[in-house]
């Protein structure tokens, strides 16, 4: 019986690569896959997930009306296994369209995401795949300043620390570093990058 696995790490943790490298395992045994992400992250266009290492594929956009269950449901091929880049940004009925996905087509489905945003509440995706995925694991980074485990993600805007403001604002490392708790609370901003 197949699962629904969520993988979640904070930014910088390498779940882009991670999606690309499931997919190649897959595909160098001629077994097919179907990647997803989420419509709302663009930075490298709609309809691709791309690795700060310059890794880039393209995937099918995930908006508000996406019935994944539906479009894997209508394919003619067989398919191994379905992917989800970002995740989070998942709304809970996308998150039960997984579940379907594989109770019912018997498809693995691999989800990635963040757990946390920027204020430490749960995204909505990661808060539904936390609750219905059977298998649920870490991907571990470093803290931009110490190099403890990162658990948090904080917000910067020239170069201070932002923790209010709306949930999802698209961005990389001049956005966002992956941070432990003591400097999540306790940032020194001089302390971890060259600015």
């Amino acid at each position: 019986m197949a699962q629904l696995y969520y993988r979640y790490g904070a930014m910088n943790s390498g779940k882009s690569i991670e999606v690309m490298k499931v997919a190649h395992n897959y595909e160098e045994q001629n077994k097919a896959v179907r990647i997803f992400t989420s419509v709302v992250d663009d930075r490298d266009g709609v309809g691709f997930i791309s690795s700060r290492t310059g890794m880039r594929r393209e995937a099918t956009p995930i908006t508000e009306t996406t019935d994944m269950f539906e479009l894997l449901k209508a394919e003619d091929e067989k398919i191994w296994c379905v992917l989800i880049d970002e995740a989070q940004f998942l709304s809970k009925e996308h998150v039960l369209q997984l579940t379907r996905i594989a109770d019912e087509l018997d498809i693995p489905v691999m989800a990635f995401g963040l757990k946390n945003d920027f204020m430490n509440r749960l995204f909505e995706g990661s808060k539904y795949l936390l609750l219905y995925a059977e298998k649920i694991e870490e991907i571990k980074t470093i803290c931009w300043y110490c190099g403890k485990k990162a658990i948090m993600n904080l917000r910067v805007n020239n170069g201070k620390p932002v923790y209010e403001g709306e949930q999802i604002q698209i961005g990389g490392n001049e956005s966002y570093y992956p941070v432990c708790r003591y400097h999540y609370f306790h940032p020194d901003i001089k302390e971890g990058r060259d600015e």
